[in-house]
C-alpha cells in the first residue's frame, strides 16, 4: 500500500482554526497509511502583500505550492470574515493558477471547516467560499454526513458541508466534545478517501 499525504491547510488568527486543524489531523492519522500535513498562510496587509516572514517563528511553516500539488487529499479551513473565507487563505488561492493549468488536484478529496464569534454567524456560507476555488481545481468536495449522530445533536457547530466551531463573540468558547468528535470523523473520512483513490489510481 502507498501511503497518501493529507495537507490541512489553514488561516488562524486567535488561534481556535488552528485547534480544529489539530483535532482533524488527530482523525486523519487514525487512519492506517495516511500522513497529515498542517500548514499555514501568512497574514496580509490591506495592499494584499504577505506582511510575515517566510518561516513563522511558531507553529506549523507556511504553505508552499508544492505542498499543495503533491498532496493526495486536501482539508481547508478559515475563521469566517462576513461569511467569507480571511483574506490571507484566498491571497494564497489566488497563486494557484499554475496548479490549475497542470490539473495537479484533479480528482483528488477536500473539504473545508470554519470558526465563526457567533453561532449564525455565516459557518456554512464561509465553507461554501472555500469550496469554490476547490471545485474550479477539479476536486471531488466530501462533507460530513448524518450518518454520525454527533451532528444531528450538537447544540454547538457543525454543519453536513464541514466541521465548525462557535467561538463566542470574545473567542472564549473552547472545542466542544461534539466539535472535537466531529473534526476527528471529518480527518478520518477524507483521509480514508484520499488513501482509497491513490491507490486505486482513480484520475
Amino acid at each position: 500500500m502507498t501511503t497518501a499525504n493529507v495537507l490541512i491547510l489553514y488561516f488562524s488568527r486567535t488561534g481556535h482554526t488552528a485547534h480544529m486543524a489539530e483535532q482533524i489531523a488527530i482523525g486523519v492519522e487514525q487512519t492506517a497509511n495516511v500522513n497529515a500535513i498542517i500548514r499555514t498562510v501568512p497574514n496580509v496587509s490591506p495592499n494584499h502583500e504577505a506582511t510575515e516572514a517566510p518561516i513563522p517563528e511558531q507553529g506549523p511553516p507556511h504553505v508552499s505550492l508544492s505542498d499543495l500539488s503533491q498532496c493526495d487529499g486536501l482539508i481547508l479551513g478559515s475563521a469566517t470574515r462576513f461569511g467569507n473565507m480571511a483574506g490571507a487563505l484566498k491571497h494564497f488561492l489566488d497563486t494557484t493558477g499554475g496548479i490549475w493549468m497542470e490539473g495537479a488536484l484533479i480528482n483528488k478529496p477536500a473539504g473545508c471547516f470554519t470558526s465563526t464569534g457567533s453561532l449564525h454567524g455565516g459557518q456554512e456560507t464561509t465553507l461554501l467560499s472555500m469550496m469554490l476555488p476547490l471545485i474550479h481545481q477539479g476536486m471531488i468536495m466530501v462533507g460530513s454526513p448524518y450518518s454520525d449522530s454527533t451532528l444531528m445533536n450538537t447544540t454547538s457547530g457543525g454543519t453536513p458541508y464541514g466541521p465548525s466551531h462557535w467561538a463566542g463573540a470574545k473567542g472564549e468558547k473552547e472545542l466542544s466534545a461534539d466539535e472535537k468528535t466531529l473534526c476527528i470523523a471529518f480527518g478520518k473520512r477524507i483521509a480514508s478517501i484520499a488513501h482509497i483513490m491513490k491507490n486505486n489510481a482513480i484520475t
